[in-house]
């Protein structure tokens, strides 16, 4: 997938969550090839930055760079029963209204209610310290298109 992005912030690897396109580009001849490229509320990954640069006014020294995105992985707290490396899911919040230590796990930034996603890495089996008791492991999910 191909967007535009500040030339600041144009590098490999570089993760980044689209809130929402800013009202000057309501306008703009690039927006179809920046902005409506990219689904609200998702993080992507630069896996590719291009040798070319456009005019923006929004961002800092008015360039941007074409850079190719993908989906980025998410890691994410998920119930431990359903934790298996390599099986698929309905990716689903916890019934929780704790704003505790673990909460930007439990509501990761970049998946929504119902993404298909593939378990690509558990990173922990079983977390502790749930206050609601639930049983959780820590995993990297790939969202699937």
């Amino acid at each position: 997938m191909i967007t535009l992005i500040g030339e600041d912030l144009a590098k490999k690897d570089l993760v980044f969550l689209f809130n929402k396109a800013a009202k000057e580009c309501e306008d703009c001849k690039f927006k179809t090839s920046c902005v409506e490229s990219l689904d609200e509320g998702r993080k992507y990954k630069i896996v590719n930055v291009r040798d070319n640069h456009q005019f923006c006014p929004i961002h800092d020294k008015e360039k941007v760079n074409v850079v190719e995105v993908e989906k980025a992985d998410i890691t994410t707290f998920i119930d431990a029963k359903k934790s298996f490396k390599g099986s698929t899911l309905n990716y689903n919040t916890p019934d929780c209204n704790i704003k505790c230590i673990y909460h930007k796990f439990c509501f990761a930034d970049g998946l929504k209610e119902n993404d298909k996603c593939t378990i690509e890495e558990i990173l922990e089996k079983h977390v502790e310290g749930c206050v609601k008791g639930y049983s959780l492991a820590k995993v990297v999910l790939k969202i699937n298109e």
